[in-house]
Order: structure tokens, then sequence, then C-alpha cells
């Protein structure tokens, strides 16, 4: 049986391919503060673009992008504020978004969709 955690590192890694294929550049992947984990960072033009991805086997439980409401945004501000100064990045444009991914049993993509600007 897979564990959250290992289905997680499957989402991202998927997350990360679909984000290369549509021109982002990844910076960070996993950033951890104190104060949370951004999963994956990155830049398209002058945007810097802060990723949750959810993934989740069938979506009997639920679309993954369900698990993302104003809580777990409130919680992303934080560390995204502390990656901004930590890089001295003042110009560029900001989006929060979701990449939300079903698989299979066999960790196969069954659906991925990427929802952009979220709160920011």
């Amino acid at each position: 049986m897979l564990h959250n955690i290992d289905i997680g590192k499957r989402g991202e890694s998927i997350a990360k391919e679909f984000l290369r294929k549509k021109g982002y550049q990844i910076l960070e992947q996993n950033f951890y503060t104190r104060w949370g984990e951004i999963d994956i960072i990155a830049k398209k033009n002058k945007t810097i673009t802060f990723f949750e991805v959810k993934t989740r086997i069938g979506d009997n439980k639920g679309k993954p992008y369900e698990s993302v409401g104003p809580a777990k945004i409130r919680r992303l501000y934080r560390p995204i504020q502390y990656f901004l100064l930590q890089n001295n990045l003042k110009n560029y444009k900001l989006s929060l978004d979701v990449i939300s991914i079903v698989l299979n049993e066999g960790l196969s993509i069954e659906k991925i969709n990427h929802f952009e600007n979220v709160y920011i």
C-alpha cells in the first residue's frame, strides 16, 4: 500500500514536468520554513508562481483541489514573504496556483488541472 508521502512525491514530480512543458523555470521544490512549506516555486516571464500540489489516487474521496481552502492559503503567506525577502525579489508579479492531480492505481495520470491566481 502506498503512503500519502509517496503519492505526494509522485504528484510533485508530475507537476514539475507539467510546468516545464508550460514554459516555467523551476526555482525551488519543497521550500521549507518554520511557518510552512511551499511545494514548488517557479518563474515564467516576470511572474513568480507559488504552487500548492495536491494528488490523490482516484477521486472517490473528492477532488484534490478541494482540500486547498482559505486556511491553507493563509498558511502559505509567511513562507511566500520569506522566500521573496530571502531572494530579494521585488519587481515580479506574484501568483499562487494549485495543481490538482488524480492518479489511477498504477500511479499514471488520470487528470491534471492547473488553477491559476488562486488568491494573491
